[in-house]
């Protein structure tokens, strides 16, 4: 059996998958709340053959959950997280949590995010503004207030680590389990005026990028490699005419 053949195949198939994720990667580095897509890679062991073989799986995508840089807008819809904490909104599939804390409001006065989807507070429900009552103060805990009066509170929530995450959009993400309403402010928290950018490296993307290309270029050679043994192993093996 030709072990580096398919040893060498298996490695192909992991390292486009790689490189599709760093592509997305590097096209989302402007984008405000986007988590970065990561690879992990398991090693499987084949016992079909005398010596166990070891093969590259094709790789779990997850998502990354390192905090991204804090922008100064200065926009009053505009907030940004500080700890682990995420904010949700109704997406058309359930509640989506996400890190992009750009808002706006509706002519009715509907907090949505930028894509139009109603940001949700604690419990869970859509949040209304005052659209004739100026532009609101959003405090730490997420209170929202126009004037002297508070008309909502964002909601923020954890996700736990043991939770998958799923991408909705750019910058949104759907969790396995439950979320869990933040309590604690003093390690959480909403800083008004600010958005969080895109969590990816770009100098670290490229790297990697130019560093798949390298390994996919290495184990198309030991392919070629392989055919070529085997090729001269069937002529010399093989019955004379």
């Amino acid at each position: 059996m030709q072990s580096a053949l398919y040893v060498a195949l298996s490695a192909q198939v992991a390292l486009e998958k790689r490189l599709n994720t760093v592509a997305n990667n590097v096209a989302n580095v402007n984008t405000g709340g986007f988590r970065a897509d990561e690879v992990k890679f398991e090693e499987v062991l084949s016992t079909t053959a005398r010596e166990a073989v070891s093969f590259a799986s094709s790789g779990e995508n997850f998502i990354s959950r390192r905090a991204g840089p804090m922008n100064k807008t200065d926009n009053p819809l505009d907030v940004a997280i500080q700890g682990d904490g995420w904010l949700a909104f109704n997406a058309p599939n359930g509640v989506a949590y996400t890190r992009d804390g750009r808002m706006k409001m509706s002519e009715n006065g509907d907090l949505q995010t930028l894509n139009g989807y109603p940001v949700l507070d604690a419990g869970g429900a859509p949040i209304a503004l005052d659209p004739r009552g100026g532009a609101p103060t959003i405090t730490r805990d997420g209170a929202i207030l126009q004037g002297d009066n508070q008309v909502g509170q964002l909601g923020l929530f954890t996700l736990g680590n043991e939770s998958k995450l799923t991408r909705f959009g750019n910058s949104g993400v759907f969790s396995s389990q439950p979320a869990a309403p933040v309590e604690d402010f003093n390690s959480h928290g909403l800083q008004q005026g600010y958005s969080e950018g895109s969590n990816v490296n770009p100098i670290l993307e490229m790297t990697k990028m130019i560093a798949v290309q390298r390994s996919f270029e290495s184990a198309a050679t030991t392919i070629q490699e392989s055919e070529s043994s085997l090729m001269n192993a069937i002529r010399t093996l093989g019955p004379s005419s």
